[in-house]
Protein backbone atom coordinates (compact mmCIF):
# COMPACT_ATOMS: atom_id res chain seq x y z
CA UNK A 1 0.00 0.00 0.00
CA UNK A 2 2.78 2.41 1.34
CA UNK A 3 4.74 1.87 -2.10
CA UNK A 4 2.10 2.31 -4.60
CA UNK A 5 1.29 6.23 -2.30
CA UNK A 6 5.05 7.16 -2.46
CA UNK A 7 5.59 9.38 -5.54
CA UNK A 8 2.64 11.61 -4.08
CA UNK A 9 2.95 11.14 -0.21
CA UNK A 10 4.73 14.26 0.54
CA UNK A 11 2.26 16.26 -1.12
CA UNK A 12 -0.72 14.59 -0.53
CA UNK A 13 0.36 15.00 3.21
CA UNK A 14 0.62 18.96 2.61
CA UNK A 15 -2.81 19.26 1.09
CA UNK A 16 -5.02 16.67 3.86
CA UNK A 17 -3.16 18.69 7.19
CA UNK A 18 -3.31 21.87 5.16
CA UNK A 19 0.32 22.34 6.19
CA UNK A 20 0.70 21.44 9.38
CA UNK A 21 1.97 18.35 8.70
CA UNK A 22 5.15 20.60 8.66
CA UNK A 23 5.29 22.84 12.03
CA UNK A 24 4.58 18.60 13.47
CA UNK A 25 7.58 17.16 12.00
CA UNK A 26 9.24 20.52 12.88
CA UNK A 27 8.26 19.78 16.67
CA UNK A 28 9.39 16.34 16.94
CA UNK A 29 12.88 17.06 15.59
CA UNK A 30 12.93 19.55 18.02
CA UNK A 31 11.78 17.39 20.74
CA UNK A 32 14.99 15.23 19.28
CA UNK A 33 17.12 17.67 20.36
CA UNK A 34 20.27 15.96 18.17
CA UNK A 35 23.44 17.33 18.59
CA UNK A 36 27.23 16.59 16.97
CA UNK A 37 27.68 13.29 17.10
CA UNK A 38 24.83 11.55 17.95
CA UNK A 39 23.26 9.23 15.98
CA UNK A 40 19.24 8.95 15.37
CA UNK A 41 17.07 6.38 14.59
CA UNK A 42 14.28 7.75 12.46
CA UNK A 43 11.61 4.74 12.20
CA UNK A 44 9.05 4.03 9.42
CA UNK A 45 10.65 7.52 7.48
CA UNK A 46 9.18 6.78 4.52
CA UNK A 47 10.77 9.10 1.82
CA UNK A 48 13.44 10.84 4.47
CA UNK A 49 10.98 13.98 5.01
CA UNK A 50 11.07 14.06 8.69
CA UNK A 51 14.91 12.43 8.44
CA UNK A 52 16.53 15.52 7.50
CA UNK A 53 15.55 18.08 10.14
CA UNK A 54 17.69 15.14 12.31
CA UNK A 55 21.05 16.23 10.76
CA UNK A 56 21.02 20.27 10.79
CA UNK A 57 23.09 20.32 13.86
CA UNK A 58 25.92 17.93 12.94
CA UNK A 59 23.70 14.67 14.14
CA UNK A 60 23.82 11.20 11.97
CA UNK A 61 20.40 9.95 11.05
CA UNK A 62 19.18 6.32 9.48
CA UNK A 63 16.27 6.86 7.79
CA UNK A 64 14.44 3.29 8.07
CA UNK A 65 11.04 2.00 6.46
CA UNK A 66 9.45 -1.27 5.41
CA UNK A 67 8.26 -0.17 2.11
CA UNK A 68 10.76 -0.22 0.07
CA UNK A 69 8.85 2.14 -2.42
CA UNK A 70 8.86 5.06 -0.42
CA UNK A 71 12.71 4.32 0.50
CA UNK A 72 13.55 4.79 -3.38
CA UNK A 73 11.34 7.60 -3.99
CA UNK A 74 13.82 9.26 -0.92
CA UNK A 75 16.99 8.07 -2.59
CA UNK A 76 16.04 8.93 -5.89
CA UNK A 77 15.10 12.72 -4.91
CA UNK A 78 18.64 13.21 -3.13
CA UNK A 79 20.33 11.88 -6.72
CA UNK A 80 21.02 8.30 -5.72
CA UNK A 81 19.93 5.32 -7.29
CA UNK A 82 18.17 1.91 -6.12
CA UNK A 83 18.33 1.95 -2.46
CA UNK A 84 21.80 3.21 -1.96
CA UNK A 85 21.82 6.60 -0.01
CA UNK A 86 24.90 6.19 2.04
CA UNK A 87 25.79 9.64 2.80
CA UNK A 88 22.97 11.51 1.36
CA UNK A 89 22.63 14.76 2.96
CA UNK A 90 23.74 13.17 5.66
CA UNK A 91 21.17 10.24 6.09
CA UNK A 92 22.03 7.02 5.24
CA UNK A 93 18.48 4.56 3.92
CA UNK A 94 17.79 1.34 5.29
CA UNK A 95 15.13 -1.40 4.64
CA UNK A 96 13.93 -2.81 7.96
CA UNK A 97 10.92 -3.98 9.72
CA UNK A 98 9.63 -2.10 13.00
CA UNK A 99 9.35 -5.61 14.88
CA UNK A 100 12.58 -7.19 13.55
CA UNK A 101 14.43 -3.80 14.06
CA UNK A 102 17.88 -4.85 11.62
CA UNK A 103 20.64 -3.28 14.13
CA UNK A 104 22.74 -4.09 17.29
CA UNK A 105 21.76 -3.27 20.72
CA UNK A 106 21.95 0.12 22.50
CA UNK A 107 23.56 1.62 19.42
CA UNK A 108 20.98 5.11 18.68
CA UNK A 109 21.07 8.16 21.47
CA UNK A 110 17.57 8.41 20.28
CA UNK A 111 14.86 6.98 18.22
CA UNK A 112 11.97 8.45 16.54
CA UNK A 113 8.80 7.75 15.09
CA UNK A 114 6.68 10.10 13.10
CA UNK A 115 2.80 9.14 11.76
CA UNK A 116 3.98 5.46 11.79
CA UNK A 117 3.82 3.59 15.15
CA UNK A 118 -0.22 3.24 14.23
CA UNK A 119 0.70 1.33 11.34
CA UNK A 120 2.77 -1.19 13.12
CA UNK A 121 1.21 -4.73 13.20
CA UNK A 122 2.41 -4.76 17.29
CA UNK A 123 2.74 -1.31 19.09
CA UNK A 124 4.31 -2.81 21.91
CA UNK A 125 6.56 -5.08 20.33
CA UNK A 126 7.56 -2.43 18.34
CA UNK A 127 8.13 0.32 21.64
CA UNK A 128 10.72 -2.98 22.81
CA UNK A 129 12.97 -2.90 20.25
CA UNK A 130 13.12 0.65 19.76
CA UNK A 131 14.25 -0.04 23.63
CA UNK A 132 16.87 -2.87 22.32
CA UNK A 133 18.34 -0.27 19.83
CA UNK A 134 18.15 2.83 21.75
CA UNK A 135 21.96 3.74 24.21
CA UNK A 136 21.10 3.78 28.30
CA UNK A 137 19.66 7.23 28.66
CA UNK A 138 18.84 7.60 25.21
CA UNK A 139 15.65 9.81 24.03
CA UNK A 140 11.99 8.29 22.20
CA UNK A 141 9.74 10.85 20.26
CA UNK A 142 7.06 9.76 19.20
CA UNK A 143 4.45 11.95 17.03
CA UNK A 144 1.35 10.46 15.90
CA UNK A 145 -2.38 11.75 15.84
CA UNK A 146 -4.12 11.07 18.80
CA UNK A 147 -7.45 12.55 20.27
CA UNK A 148 -8.69 16.26 20.06
CA UNK A 149 -8.91 17.50 23.72
CA UNK A 150 -11.37 20.15 22.83
CA UNK A 151 -15.08 18.18 22.45
CA UNK A 152 -16.82 19.96 19.91
CA UNK A 153 -14.00 20.23 17.89
CA UNK A 154 -13.43 16.30 17.99
CA UNK A 155 -16.57 16.07 16.62
CA UNK A 156 -15.84 17.86 13.52
CA UNK A 157 -12.64 16.54 13.41
CA UNK A 158 -13.72 13.14 13.06
CA UNK A 159 -16.44 13.94 10.49
CA UNK A 160 -13.57 15.33 8.27
CA UNK A 161 -11.95 11.98 8.75
CA UNK A 162 -14.39 9.99 7.52
CA UNK A 163 -16.73 12.32 5.13
CA UNK A 164 -13.93 14.46 3.68
CA UNK A 165 -10.60 12.89 3.64
CA UNK A 166 -11.30 10.15 1.05
CA UNK A 167 -12.51 12.42 -1.63
CA UNK A 168 -10.03 14.91 -1.10
CA UNK A 169 -7.57 11.70 -1.13
CA UNK A 170 -8.51 10.67 -4.71
CA UNK A 171 -8.46 13.85 -6.24
CA UNK A 172 -4.29 13.84 -4.88
CA UNK A 173 -3.22 10.76 -4.58
CA UNK A 174 -1.46 7.84 -5.93
CA UNK A 175 -3.01 5.62 -3.95
CA UNK A 176 -6.33 6.82 -2.66
CA UNK A 177 -7.73 3.89 -0.80
CA UNK A 178 -4.64 4.14 1.50
CA UNK A 179 -6.70 7.19 3.22
CA UNK A 180 -9.30 5.32 3.77
CA UNK A 181 -7.17 3.15 5.60
CA UNK A 182 -5.76 6.30 7.60
CA UNK A 183 -9.09 7.80 8.49
CA UNK A 184 -9.97 4.40 10.01
CA UNK A 185 -6.45 3.91 11.84
CA UNK A 186 -6.66 7.61 13.63
CA UNK A 187 -10.08 6.48 14.66
CA UNK A 188 -8.91 3.33 16.34
CA UNK A 189 -5.76 4.77 18.05
CA UNK A 190 -5.33 5.14 21.90
CA UNK A 191 -5.82 8.17 22.99
CA UNK A 192 -2.51 10.08 24.93
CA UNK A 193 -2.87 8.57 28.18
CA UNK A 194 -3.58 5.17 26.47
CA UNK A 195 -0.24 5.44 24.36
CA UNK A 196 1.78 6.97 27.53
CA UNK A 197 0.72 3.29 29.10
CA UNK A 198 1.68 1.09 26.57
CA UNK A 199 5.05 3.19 26.30
CA UNK A 200 5.66 2.60 29.86
CA UNK A 201 4.88 -0.98 29.86
CA UNK A 202 7.52 -1.55 27.42
CA UNK A 203 10.16 -0.33 29.39
CA UNK A 204 10.84 3.60 29.01
CA UNK A 205 10.44 5.81 31.45
CA UNK A 206 9.97 9.34 32.15
CA UNK A 207 7.12 10.00 29.91
CA UNK A 208 5.87 12.68 28.77
CA UNK A 209 3.12 13.74 26.41
CA UNK A 210 1.91 17.21 24.71
CA UNK A 211 -0.71 18.06 22.76
CA UNK A 212 -0.03 20.04 18.99
CA UNK A 213 -2.69 21.36 17.20
CA UNK A 214 -5.80 20.44 19.72
CA UNK A 215 -4.41 17.39 20.53
CA UNK A 216 -5.09 16.16 16.74
CA UNK A 217 -1.32 14.99 17.35
CA UNK A 218 0.63 14.17 20.60
CA UNK A 219 4.24 14.69 20.87
CA UNK A 220 5.38 11.65 23.41
CA UNK A 221 8.81 11.35 25.12
CA UNK A 222 10.12 8.71 27.01
CA UNK A 223 13.99 7.76 28.27
CA UNK A 224 15.73 4.50 28.40
CA UNK A 225 16.77 3.98 32.04
CA UNK A 226 20.14 3.66 32.82
CA UNK A 227 22.02 0.15 32.93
Amino acid sequence: MFDRTARRYDLVNDVLSLGMDRSWRKAAATAVDAGPGELVLDLAAGTGTSTDAFTTLGARAIACDFSLGMLRTGVMRRGGSGLYGGGVRGVTFVAGDALRLPFADQVFDAVTISFGLRNVAHTGQALGEMLRVTKPGGRLVICEFSTPVVKPFDLVYHQYLMKLLPPVARLVSSNPDSYEYLAESIREWPDQAALAEIIREAGWEKIAWRNLTLGIVALHRAVRPPV
